[in-house]
């Protein structure tokens, strides 16, 4: 057991804070990472076009327009390193800009209970709708017959995996209003059908019914059990926390749905 020294209040700066050496070192680290960072994504979108061109050429098409500049292998001047836990990225949230995970869950419509979840490093949604959907496979043994995600979720590719799945899906279009080719970009066929099912559902489209589907679900993680950081550090670690947290909401639920059904039986008897 250990115990803490008295002598410390807890909130000391770490010992590599106070050696210019190491902190120099930290720097050239971190700064070295960023640049892996900015890499890879410039790597994947010259492999894009590159098939892309290739397309083209085979189908004796040019690209329209003015050539775009080659993607930057630099780092933005505004990227930023998290010495405290550097697995973790900086994230848009309702309060701003905070240094994040982004945890996902599926959510059963009857129950309310967290049938598949994830986290990742990335702020953007639209990479963890297929992952979900087989997630939900996995774990439950079927597939879902009805999928409602918010514009979050929503991109041609996604749309396309939903049909391909023979999933009834309802996914949030967001503010695309002019059609695109269907190169994966908001905008593109498949989502302005989407718009249009949506529309056309009027007050009868499912896809109302997603606000009292998931956001209850958050709300008490958040609000009635108080949990509003991870303590962890690290993606996998972080991640088994997550997993800790919709396996306690699970059973709250459970437990919940136990009495409530022990005082209908009272209340008949």
């Amino acid at each position: 057991m250990k115990l803490k020294d008295p002598a410390k209040r807890g909130d000391e700066m770490p010992d590599w804070v106070g050696d210019k050496q190491k902190r120099l070192a930290k720097i050239q680290h971190a700064k070295a990472a960023l640049e892996a960072d900015a890499r890879l994504p410039a790597e994947e979108e010259r492999r894009i076009e590159a098939e892309k061109e290739w397309q083209r050429q085979a189908e004796g098409r040019k690209k329209p327009g003015k050539p775009a500049a080659p993607p930057s292998d630099q780092p933005d001047p505004k990227s930023q390193r998290n010495f405290t836990d550097r697995e973790s990225r900086i994230m848009k949230s309702k309060d701003g800009f905070v240094q994040a995970y982004n945890a996902q869950a599926a959510v059963d419509a009857a129950a309310q209970i967290i049938v598949a979840h994830e986290l990742t490093q990335c702020g953007n949604d639209q990479g963890q709708l297929v992952p979900l959907i087989e997630a939900i496979e996995n774990n439950l043994g079927s597939k879902p017959q009805l999928a409602l995600a918010d514009s979050g979720y929503c991109s041609e590719a996604n749309l396309a995996a939903l049909e391909a799945h023979s999933i009834d899906g309802y996914v949030a279009p967001g503010r695309a209003k002019h059609a695109t080719a269907a190169n994966g970009k908001i905008g593109g066929p498949l989502t302005q059908w989407m718009r249009k099912k949506i529309d056309d559902g009027g007050f009868e489209t499912p896809y109302r019914l997603r606000k009292q589907v998931v956001e209850p679900v958050f709300g008490q993680i958040k609000q009635a059990r108080g949990f509003r950081r991870f303590l962890l550090r690290g993606v996998e670690k972080v991640r088994a926390e997550w997993a800790m947290i919709c396996t306690a909401h699970n059973l709250l639920k459970n437990e919940a749905g136990e009495k409530s059904a022990r005082r209908r039986m009272g209340g008949n008897a």
